[in-house]
């Protein structure tokens, strides 16, 4: 099996690398350079293709994208309840439609991206009725193309960090903060943002 998976280096998408990687796929990793805050999570996810030898491409793509409010310091239950002030409309579109383009050109079978939707209700372009709608556009617009997996979907933010640590992967291992900082010439997570205060929910829940 050939395997693409849609790598931005957080969590999530380098919990699907190493998972396919385990399960024996011939992977290749693809980024997307969108012009992210200082795009340090890249950086973290070269670093894991090396570790693993597996092959990697980064697409830059540039559009004029709306200004988001970054929330901090919200609980795991307010971000549970209603679309999040971050959301980037058809991000995911955007990025999946570019990965079944690539897949098709290096012969991958399957698109992994490592979307999930329990938990929390923050972007509705990581929903099964998301997957859905997008694989049956897709199914149109190539047919025969690659199989769009997620294999994450129906996993919460702990089972997935859980995931994340059998499969070798430490807590400090992927970056998940939307606003990066620079200090002391490092650069270093927020602690406040919505992805930083999941990610640290999901490694507390772990140890507990």
């Amino acid at each position: 099996m050939r395997v693409l998976v849609l790598h931005s280096g957080g969590m999530d998408s380098t919990t699907c690398l190493y998972k396919a990687h385990r399960e024996g796929a011939e992977v290749f990793s693809l980024g997307v350079n969108y012009g992210q805050k200082l795009a340090v999570e890249l950086m973290f996810a070269q670093r894991h293709c090396d570790a693993l030898d597996v092959p990697r491409e980064v697409v830059n793509v540039n559009w004029h994208k709306p200004e988001r409010q970054i929330p901090t310091g919200r609980s795991v239950d307010e971000m549970r309840a209603n679309i999040s002030p971050a959301f980037l409309p058809s991000r995911n579109a955007v990025f999946l439609s570019i990965a079944c383009a690539h897949a098709a050109g290096v012969g991958a079978e399957e698109v992994h991206i490592g979307i999930n939707s329990v938990e929390f209700s923050g972007y509705p372009d990581c929903t099964p009725e998301f997957l859905d709608a997008f694989s049956a556009m897709m199914a149109v617009a190539n047919p025969g193309g690659a199989r769009i997996v997620a294999p994450l979907l129906q996993m919460d933010k702990p089972a997935i960090a859980a995931l994340a640590r059998d499969l070798g992967i430490g807590e400090h291992d992927t970056w998940s903060c939307y606003r990066p900082a620079l200090r002391d010439g490092a650069v270093i997570p927020c602690g406040q943002c919505d992805a930083c205060r999941l990610h640290e929910h999901a490694w507390r829940a772990i140890e507990a």
